[in-house]
């Protein structure tokens, strides 16, 4: 209870006091789209850190890890970490289309309502929260099953307890706090895996202690029991049938959780436009060492100990139900590193939790307020208006979670713990339930005559044709319906594949057989998005109106200003599309392919530089997010600093002259051919 409430004060505390700081020193207004957007000016450093960040679930560390060991083998870390990676890199080329076609967007629901209209709009907005839902839902049983696992602490109280922190501060700092807090966490959960866990486990554990001995050990588990499946039975090969189906249902369920997170759509728009590339592929750069090393570490080295006494469940293995439920990484730290470890596991889990479930609320509140509120009951409202929609969806949302994961508190367990349910089944299962709008979500903002049947019928279309090949491909093969056989990955296989192709089916129909047809679109209705006006916004942050006396805002962009800008996302966008691809195809094919056809089998050199890699790869990813944004802020924080300084010896407060959540030349915040029609008798849109 302590660790639980104790860092989620901190950190409740700690984000106040720079909201404060920020308000007093930088002179910062919360206004309503100030509180979405950060500005539109983040770079792209802080971008990569909040990407890193967010995309570092509990399940990312937790399932992970229990891959390596259900599966036995180096292959099921670099299937994780490759089938996650590939939907960031995509996903960086659509962050690149979104700042070309919508510069001034709150959400990515507001460009599908701007093309299509009211029914879409509400298709894609079920789609989007239920993807909010599904993504909140597997925090909190990860989360609380490792709490539970470690101190046990019930259930019913971690679900409850883990949010309220994070909550507040939410609340008080908006978007902002969630991409600080996003560094924060970023920082300590790379040190935890590069400084404790991997150099623990690969350095100086008594039982373990060398690559060499992890590697030796794996080949005597592989002599006694050969694992089907894998080339010659070995551990310490990337041919593996089991690693290879989850890579595939890997691959289908991350694109949903990506496409479809308006969280990923809130960062993208919170950076300056040419800064959303280059963030997004350092963030997914970066994260695709913490699930490869931290696999590779806890997952292989939970392995080799549970054939010594010092594991918990010696002599047994740990069963099905636990390792689904992503209890090997706790097991393994607490062996390696007794009740440090437990602390640290704790502390990974929470900061993993703490970021996306910030970002989930971020995501929920801007939705209910520009997609619902603004959009269908108050189209003026003003910035007030707005910001007190934000909190109670907030606060709303955070209950119904907790509520909906609560029910049999006699029983101390949450309802989709009771009935079996645990955060590796939902893990498998986000592909079957939401991947079936991700094309059509994609060809929005890329294919100008996708039609308004296409994009509105397609996606509940897959969603029923991927749960009828899910739960049929379960009777068939297994004759009964259950959670276990559901949760089997033959039919997870099925209904991931058909959820995110099936699309490809529809849309062509929907598209071009009469008596449809294309839609032809102009891109237009996108551009006209405007940003929300807040009346008086000094008088509404509760600002000294004195201390801005003589204080010029900054100009607004010239012309010329916008055209540099629109060329610019013009050139990023060609890019962002081969460089993505290039990115992707080495990923899933240059780099694993020629391992996994040849079936070779690691000898310990090629073993041993496998760990080094990993390692030496979170050291830049550490570099990328972690320095980058302390070297492009570093202006503001020496200023901020002076400041508060000046403040603690009575000098006096001083100013930083500039009023965030303006306009400002490059921010995105204004169209970048706004009033530009034609320049020299041309069509520049």
């Amino acid at each position: 209870y302590g660790m639980i409430l104790g860092i989620s004060a901190f950190f409740a505390l700690f984000m106040i006091c720079i909201t404060w700081s920020l308000k007093r020193y930088s002179h910062e207004l919360q206004t309503a789209e100030m509180f979405t957007t950060a500005g539109r000016s983040l770079k792209s450093g802080l971008v990569a850190s909040s990407v890193v960040s967010t995309w570092t679930w509990a399940a990312t560390l937790l399932q992970s890890t229990g891959v390596a060991y259900r599966y036995a083998t180096v292959s099921g870390p670099f299937w994780y970490a490759a089938g996650a990676t590939v939907q960031i890199i995509l996903f960086a080329t659509l962050a690149v289309e979104l700042k070309r076609r919508a510069p001034n967007a709150h959400t990515f629901l507001e460009l599908v309502k701007a093309r299509y209209g009211p029914a879409t709009h509400g298709v894609f907005i079920v789609f989007c929260c239920f993807t909010n839902i599904l993504v909140t839902v597997m925090l909190l049983t990860g989360g609380a099953a490792v709490t539970e696992n470690l101190t046990g602490v019930p259930t019913v109280a971690t679900v409850f307890l883990f949010p309220l922190g994070i909550v507040v501060f939410t609340l008080f700092g908006g978007i902002k706090a969630t991409f600080i807090t996003d560094y924060w966490n970023a920082l300590v959960i790379i040190i935890i895996i590069v400084f404790i866990f991997a150099f623990v486990v690969y350095t100086t554990n008594t039982i373990l202690g060398s690559p060499r001995r992890v590697w030796e050990i794996l080949t005597e588990i592989a002599a006694e029991r050969p694992l089907k499946g894998n080339a010659g039975g070995s551990y310490l090969t990337m041919k593996s049938h089991g690693g290879a189906e989850f890579f595939v249902i890997n691959i289908v369920g991350n694109f949903a959780t990506v496409f479809l997170d308006n969280g990923y759509w809130n960062k993208t728009i919170s950076a300056s436009p040419v800064d959303a590339l280059p963030g997004y592929i350092m963030g997914a750069l970066s994260w695709f060492a913490i699930p490869w090393l931290t696999a590779t570490t806890m997952g292989l080295a939970g392995l080799c100990l549970e054939r010594y006494d010092v594991w918990p469940t010696w002599p047994e293995r740990m069963s099905d139900a636990d390792v689904t439920a992503g209890l090997v990484l706790p097991n393994t730290a607490v062996v390696v590193l007794g009740r440090g470890g437990a602390v640290a596991t704790l502390l990974l889990a929470f900061m993993a939790i703490m970021s996306t479930y910030s970002s989930e609320l971020i995501s929920v509140s801007s939705i209910a307020t520009y997609d619902i509120y603004k959009m269908y009951f108050w189209s003026n409202a003003p910035g007030k208006a707005l910001m007190r929609m934000n909190y109670i969806v907030m606060s709303i949302f955070a209950l119904f979670m907790a509520g909906f994961a609560t029910t049999d508190i006699a029983h101390q367990a949450t309802m989709l713990y009771y009935i079996g349910v645990s955060m590796g089944y939902l893990y498998l299962l986000m592909g079957v339930m939401l991947s079936s709008c991700v094309i059509p979500a994609t060809l929005t903002l890329v294919w100008a005559d996708q039609s308004w049947a296409a994009a509105t019928f397609s996606p509940p279309l897959g969603f029923i044709c991927s749960v009828t090949s899910w739960l049929v491909t379960t009777q068939v093969t297994y004759g009964e319906l259950t959670v276990e056989t559901t949760g089997l990955n033959t039919p997870m296989l099925v209904g991931n594949v058909v959820a995110l192709l099936s699309p490809l089916i529809f849309i062509p129909i929907l598209t071009y057989v009469p008596p449809f047809k294309p839609q032809r679109y102009d891109w237009q209705s996108m551009l006209d998005i405007r940003v929300t006006t807040d009346d008086d916004p000094i008088v509404a942050a509760d600002v000294d109106t004195e201390k801005f006396v003589g204080e010029s805002a900054p100009p607004a962009p010239t012309p010329g200003q916008g055209l540099q800008e629109k060329a610019k996302l013009d050139k990023m966008a060609k890019l962002a599309r081969w460089l993505c691809i290039c990115l992707a195809l080495c990923l899933l094919i240059v780099w694993p392919m020629p391992l996994f056809g040849s079936g070779y089998i690691f000898s310990v050199k090629f073993f041993t530089g496998w760990v080094v890699v990993g390692i030496i790869w979170l050291f830049v990813s550490c570099t990328m997010v972690v320095f980058l944004p302390l070297l492009e802020s570093r202006k503001t924080i020496v200023r901020t600093s002076r400041a508060i300084l000046k403040d603690l010896m009575g000098i006096g407060q001083a100013r930083a002259g500039v009023v965030e959540g303006e306009v400002a030349p490059g921010s995105g915040m204004m169209t970048p051919v706004e009033g530009l029609e034609k320049v020299g008798g041309k069509d520049v849109r």
